[in-house]
């Protein structure tokens, strides 16, 4: 059975990202085969990773870092819903590392949600069945 670690804060940018990967590099120094998890990232700093269907795709970039802290090819799993803010209330929607579209926060949550929502179980599930630990990593903050 897969452990899961979720590590949480009171907001954005107190340190949820820096905290995962130097979760995952302990562990994995310790040979624990571990994954970084996060289901939904809002950043317009994105890296190329592995898609589940074998194509490339685009994760935000703290998981790619934490990935490669983990000692595992980062993949779209790591981070299956991506928003990336253009402006004007409207992001571009990520899932599963290929870009869906621009919505606002109504239309993402209307018209997107729950494909989103079984993108991210899904990818959860895919790492929880080939890794010991998953450092999974909340979004904002818990308030």
């Amino acid at each position: 059975m897969t452990r899961t670690l979720l590590v949480a804060g009171t907001a954005s940018h107190v340190g949820k990202s820096t905290v995962v990967a130097g979760l995952c590099r302990h562990l994995a120094d310790r040979g624990v085969d571990v994954a970084p998890f996060k289901a939904q990232n809002m950043s317009n700093n994105a890296r190329v990773a592995l898609a589940p269907d074998g194509e490339w795709g685009e994760v935000g970039v703290s998981q790619h870092v934490q990935a490669r802290a983990a000692g595992v090819v980062p993949r779209t799993d790591h981070n299956p819903v991506l928003l990336k803010p253009r402006g004007d209330g409207e992001s571009q929607l990520v899932i599963d590392g290929e870009a869906v579209g621009h919505f606002t926060a109504a239309g993402y949550y209307d018209e997107h949600w729950e494909r989103a929502r079984r993108a991210a179980r899904e990818a959860y599930e895919r790492l929880a069945a080939d890794h010991d630990a998953i450092v999974a990593e909340g979004a904002g903050g818990l308030g």
